[in-house]
């Protein structure tokens, strides 16, 4: 599956079930993220990965695309078939229902 790239691929992730995951640091986190995120540094990544559902859709962000990238190609690795890399948070806090 390609990544979602308007609000309307994200709200229906979002209605099945999917799991929002900012890979920021704490700091930048608080300094704002998505509503219903799960703050999980990609920097930790092998101490959470069993926390994820694997059947549920997981939806990645960071600043930039660069660290969800990351943890997209890590989570797809060992199996999880809907990692999503949404990119930037920037590009999603005014998407309907994840702002």
């Amino acid at each position: 599956m390609t990544d979602p790239t308007n609000c309307e691929e994200v709200q229906t992730l979002l209605t099945r079930g999917a799991q929002l995951v900012d890979v920021r640091m704490p700091g930048e986190y608080a300094a704002g993220a998505l509503p219903g995120a799960s703050n999980l540094p990609v920097e930790a990544i092998t101490q959470w990965v069993n926390q994820l559902d694997r059947d549920k859709p997981v939806l990645l962000y960071c600043r930039s695309g660069a660290r969800s990238g990351a943890a997209q190609n890590f989570l797809r690795g060992l199996g999880f078939r809907e990692a999503y890399n949404l990119g930037a948070y920037t590009a999603w806090r005014d998407c309907a229902g994840t702002a």
